[in-house]
């Protein structure tokens, strides 16, 4: 019976344990627009997106062998998604409230930063 060494076992196996990056599309492998057709001067103005749909999204895919990343149209997202953004609104409910410590925490994290900043100079 032999045994076989750790350096062989691991020659065998290096090509499956690797894992790749995608490579770039170019240009030319762009995938036609996928909007529908007929749409509304008001459905323009409510686009939410940065992109088209149908746009390859660039540096999403990273892994070799999966298919581009595509953009799809605005309605086919969560609608969450586009409130991320959005800072966050307190209720004002009177002192010693959330809002008013959130607005404590923050003034005095920026004394922090500032005092911080002035050792420096």
């Amino acid at each position: 019976m032999s045994f076989l060494s750790r350096s062989s076992i691991r020659q065998a196996f290096s090509l499956r344990l690797t894992r790749g990056y995608a490579a770039k599309s170019s240009s030319a492998e762009r995938i036609p627009n996928i909007s529908a057709k007929g749409t509304s001067a008001a459905a323009e103005e409510k686009t939410l997106s940065s992109c088209p749909p149908g746009t390859i999204l660039e540096g999403l895919n990273y892994l070799k062998g999966q298919p581009p990343v595509i953009a799809l149209p605005d309605d086919e997202y969560p609608s969450w998604l586009w409130d991320l953004l959005k800072p966050k609104v307190y209720a004002d409910d009177g002192p010693g409230g959330k809002a008013e410590k959130k607005r404590l925490r923050k003034e005095n994290q920026q004394r922090i930063k500032d005092q911080n900043f002035m050792k420096t100079q």
